[in-house]
């Protein structure tokens, strides 16, 4: 699995969690930053991520703002991209078993470090069930149209 992973200002530490926590798991990723704490425009920062997510450069893409509100609108802008936001270990497994998210969006100021980590470790190893689900990522793609 290859993973793209950004935040804005107001996500820099927990988007070192999670890369410390992808180095861990040994998933291959690349960080699209930013590089300081400096003010940023988190759709400035989404955009890459959902946009090679969308091409198939990465497999799935993490991004992470103050809220996760910001990040998972603008990356949601982008054709083929289910991104979820996601502050409890329970809507990360559902939304990958279920929904086939491709992207992740964590707020920093809503949920610690520790359960970030959970949340993450569980949706990037969670799997699409299929099935019954199928049928409804395939009208979610027609609405794309």
């Amino acid at each position: 699995m290859k993973v793209a992973i950004s935040s804005d200002h107001g996500g820099n530490r927990l988007r070192a969690e999670i890369i410390d926590l992808m180095d861990e798991m040994g998933i291959e990723y690349e960080d699209f930053g930013p590089k300081d704490d400096g003010s940023v425009d988190y759709p400035d920062y989404a955009k890459p991520v959902a946009q090679r997510v969308a091409d198939g450069e990465f497999d799935r893409g993490i991004v992470i703002c103050g809220t996760g509100i910001g990040m998972s609108i603008a990356a949601n802008k982008v054709k083929g991209i289910r991104c979820a936001l996601c502050h409890d270990v329970f809507s990360a497994k559902a939304t990958r078993g279920h929904n086939d998210s491709n992207v992740l969006a964590m707020g920093e100021r809503v949920v610690g470090p520790g359960l970030a980590r959970e949340i993450a470790r569980t949706w990037l190893e969670g799997e699409f069930e299929g099935g019954r689900h199928e049928r409804r990522i395939e009208k979610l793609t027609e609405m794309e149209q």
